[in-house]
């Protein structure tokens, strides 16, 4: 018999006829990448997120350049509404959702759930089962990089899921997978407590540093489209910029 140390604990390994067993006092020694849960050490604050429900994504995007992804392929599956909240992220492999079952047993009120599950769409991720414990848990969104069932529940309960699409077959629940670790969904890079956008023209997510500048740059953006909007109804919008640009680019015109 062997006994290791590592970070104050102990663990004996034993040799039995060319088995090796393991006795571990630790789960986290065993934590590997792929197949662990980490602890969400920060998130975006949930009256700032809050103040985004009344912010179109397209605004918010435009906002940040319009060069962050959103997830074009993800579309609503609920009826209407907005959706606002700090990330809680979930890497799973295609058509398995023990991680996402585990994500919605941690999730703290008004988490949005982003899970990459590669975009495959064989097997469905969640169903009417999973979305009732979730907003019995008083989770705030669903960001699903693969398939959902169930659809008509959730039509009828209109918590803000955003899905790839739509499988009746089941998922798996095998693993692996992880839980607060860094996900790409479409180019679009969520970290846990990332704050996460959604409304009928797709998904968004801003980083937590860039959470308050953003907004104060959209609520701006906000205001000039007001300006822009009330000259559209008087009739006195200035049109000549796209002259002008045509001209500058060497545009033949009548």
């Amino acid at each position: 018999m062997l006994v290791l140390k590592k970070k104050g604990q102990t663990f004996t390994q034993v040799l039995s006829r060319g088995t090796l067993i393991l006795n571990i006092k630790v789960w986290s020694f065993l934590m590997t990448i792929g197949f662990r849960i980490l602890e969400r050490k920060k998130k975006v604050a949930l009256n700032i997120a809050k103040e985004f429900l009344t912010l179109p994504v397209a605004n918010v995007s435009d906002s940040m350049w319009r060069l962050t992804a959103g997830g074009s392929r993800l579309r609503p599956m609920h009826k209407s509404g907005q959706m606002a909240g700090p990330a809680l992220t979930v890497k799973s492999r295609p058509g398995d959702n023990l991680m996402l079952h585990k994500a919605i047993d941690m999730a703290e009120p008004g988490d949005i759930i982003v899970c990459d599950a590669g975009g495959d769409l064989t097997n469905s991720l969640m169903g009417e089962l999973m979305l009732a414990h979730a907003m019995k848990r008083g989770v705030g969104g669903f960001v699903l990089d693969g398939a959902v069932r169930d659809v008509e529940a959730f039509l009828d309960v209109n918590l803000p899921v955003f899905a790839a699409g739509v499988s009746h077959r089941g998922p798996y629940k095998d693993g692996p997978g992880e839980i607060n670790v860094s996900v790409a969904i479409d180019g679009m890079v969520i970290e846990p407590g990332d704050l996460v956008i959604g409304d009928w023209d797709g998904v968004l997510s801003i980083p937590l540093d860039d959470v308050e500048s953003i907004l104060k740059k959209t609520n701006e953006k906000q205001a000039a489209e007001a300006v822009d909007m009330a000259k559209i109804e008087a009739g006195e919008w200035d049109r000549s910029w796209v002259d002008k640009t045509l001209k500058d680019r060497g545009c033949i015109m009548p």
